[in-house]
């Protein structure tokens, strides 16, 4: 008979790092990785969180939501198929703006998928310990529940360490573990949303109206409840693409999947949950959505609102209930461990970080990445760790990265015209800024303190750049990028510490605080001077990496001050739309200005030559060997 062995190793270009890492996932596979993210802890709380900020009019939130990850997730496709690389999504952005952009936007992402495990055990141990408080795994901190120490932060840790070592043996078996939870992760909620139905009271949609908290609420609860949180998950997809069968299909199809499977459960979930709330077993006045956020359910929603009822079938199946929130976060925990370590594998490539990360195991797996995942990632358990208050910045953190390929895609247009490109983005021109758009909007909805937080660590993360990156590059003398960025970080923490936003327990700053004009100038003078220095002492090659990022440094500090004073800020002195159209109109801005910025670094050209050596390599027919029966 005839018999068509495998390709042999030679007939595939050697792609150094990434050659190490095994194309072994199936469409299928890489699918139930995202959803089975995205169905994690988000629909366990998100529920009672979005209706909590728009009442009834948190299903527009989700739609509005779902609308928007499509629009941002339409240039990843692109993007992703063509350079099909694990890590990818903190790899673009140097490839096409270089150093500066790269670490800003990898950083960000780094320390938002870190955390993702961290806050995926928080679901499971918030549960429990609502479930069982003989436990005494949670307690109240300025109206949040938070873990105890030390039952509550030794259990997380626990998972932790059993999330590790999912990941460790090999993306095959996490691929297969997560197949089968992902079927159950899809099952329990969808039951959850049938046995609503029984208890639901179409009053609680004309309670206080459909819109308790106007309109501006509708948007402000895509970025805050976990909308955005809970349907980032394409993601992974993009992660991962780096090990999977057949990239050129499965990352355009995995994506749109990743959007559309979870967005049809979180929906149906909401619309259910809205009409199941019993206002008495709550202990809250009819209609008061804000409300819930504070009352006896916000710890276990779903599970309260099964229990409340005296039909002893959705008794019986709140117990399942307790198992799946167990089981739907503890999946989306490794899952995310894995990405984290993949995005520390992709920084690694680029040497932001040391090239131990790179180091894989016998299975594949970035090793020395996994384990300082893990490790950093417990750290997020210290001091008062809490679902709630994590949810938010990890959002930010995500979305902010997620708007680079939109500004990719043109860039690559203009500066690798001959890569090859199995999905074509049509329109690009249209829907690469919407994307952006998209993205900017969902970030400045999120709220000033969330912004403030999360610009402050990503500029601490700026010193990187020039105490070990661009010396390492050889652009600056180390010892003058040293002694430039320790002085830099010094005066970061100092205005920090005196702008007192900075970790602030409510919507104002600590007593003694400068004013915010004083704030907001400080700390623009003390990060454009140190990225014009950085710029001024860099040798050519290095000034065009670190201008190659001006438009993002400019797209965070110019958010801040409209977030202060717009609707959802401490000032509101911009009443809604009008905060979010000038927001608007930074970002676009910074959109056609980062797109002016890109220019075709060194590795961009060895990747699009890696790609057009490949797909020449897979279109060879492989030799036929005839072979007797």
């Amino acid at each position: 008979m005839l018999q068509s062995p495998e390709q042999p190793p030679s007939a595939v270009p050697d792609e150094g790092a990434d050659g190490k890492l095994r194309r072994t996932m199936s469409l299928q596979q890489v699918l139930f990785l995202g959803v089975g993210g995205q169905i994690g802890s988000g629909w366990l709380f998100a529920m009672l969180y979005a209706a909590g900020a728009a009442g009834p009019a948190a299903i527009i939130s989700w739609l509005i939501g779902g609308a928007l990850i499509m629009l941002i997730a339409l240039a990843w496709m692109e993007v992703g198929a063509a350079l099909p690389r694990s890590g990818a999504i903190v790899r673009y952005p140097y490839l096409t703006h270089g150093g500066l952009t790269g670490w800003l936007m990898g950083f960000s992402y780094w320390i938002a998928n870190i955390s993702l495990p961290a806050i995926e055990a928080l679901a499971v141990i918030t549960y429990l310990g609502d479930a069982f408080p003989g436990l005494d795994m949670l307690e109240v901190k300025d109206g949040v529940s938070v873990l105890t120490w030390p039952a509550g932060i030794l259990t997380a840790i626990g998972l932790m360490v059993l999330f590790y070592f999912i990941n460790a043996f090999g993306v095959r078996l996490l691929s297969e573990a997560n197949r089968w939870v992902t079927w159950w992760k899809i099952i329990v909620p969808t039951g959850t949303f049938v046995l609503l139905l029984f208890v639901f009271n179409s009053s609680n949609y004309t309670a206080h109206g459909f819109f308790p908290g106007g309109g501006g609420s509708v948007f402000e609860t895509v970025a805050v409840s976990g909308i955005a949180f809970a349907l980032m998950g394409f993601r992974g997809v993009i992660d991962f693409s780096g090990e999977v069968v057949n990239p050129r299909r499965t990352i355009p199809l995995g994506t749109v999947g990743c959007v559309l499977i979870p967005l049809a459960v979180y929906l149906a979930l909401q619309i259910a949950f809205i009409g199941a709330v019993n206002w008495g077993d709550a202990g809250v006045s009819v209609g008061d959505w804000s409300a819930l956020g504070g009352s006896s359910w916000a710890d276990g929603p779903l599970l309260h609102a099964l229990r409340a009822s005296s039909m002893a079938a959705l008794g019986a199946f709140a117990t399942v209930l307790l198992i799946d929130a167990i089981v739907s976060p503890g999946a989306a925990g490794y899952i995310y461990l894995g990405t984290a370590a993949r995005v520390g594998f992709g920084l690694s490539v680029h040497g932001y970080l040391p090239k131990a990360f790179q180091k894989t195991n016998k299975h594949g797996i970035p090793w020395f990445s996994t384990v300082v995942t893990f490790v950093v990632g417990c750290v997020f358990f210290l001091p008062a760790p809490s679902w709630y208050r994590l949810v938010g910045f990890i959002s930010a953190a995500m979305v902010l990265s997620a708007l680079m390929a939109a500004v990719c895609l043109p860039v690559m247009r203009r500066h690798a015209p001959s890569l090859p490109r199995p999905f074509v983005l049509r329109q690009p021109k249209i829907w690469a800024p919407a994307g952006f758009l998209a993205a900017a909007g969902i970030m400045y909805w999120a709220g000033y303190v969330t912004l403030v937080n999360l610009t402050v660590v990503v500029f601490a993360g700026l010193a990187v750049y020039g105490a070990h990156y661009a010396p390492h590059r050889g652009w600056i003398p180390r010892r003058t990028g040293l002694a430039v960025s320790a002085v830099y970080l010094a005066l970061w923490i100092y205005v920090t510490e005196r702008g007192g936003w900075f970790l602030a327990p409510g919507t104002e700053p600590a007593d003694g605080s400068w004013s915010f004009a004083v704030y907001c100038a400080a700390s623009t003078a003390v990060v454009v001077a140190y990225v014009a220095t950085v710029w001024w002492l860099a040798d050519a090659e290095g000034r065009q990496h670190t201008r190659g990022g001006f438009w993002l440094v400019f797209l965070l500090l110019a958010t801040l001050p409209v977030s202060y004073v717009g609707e959802f800020g401490p000032v509101k002195d911009l009443a809604f739309p009008v905060g979010t159209l000038i927001e608007l109109g930074v970002a676009l801005v910074a959109y056609y200005w980062g797109v002016a910025s890109g220019f075709a670094t060194d590795e961009l050209h060895e990747q699009v030559a890696l790609e057009i050596r490949r797909e020449a390599a897979e279109a060879v027919p492989a030799p036929v060997v005839a072979a007797a029966e």
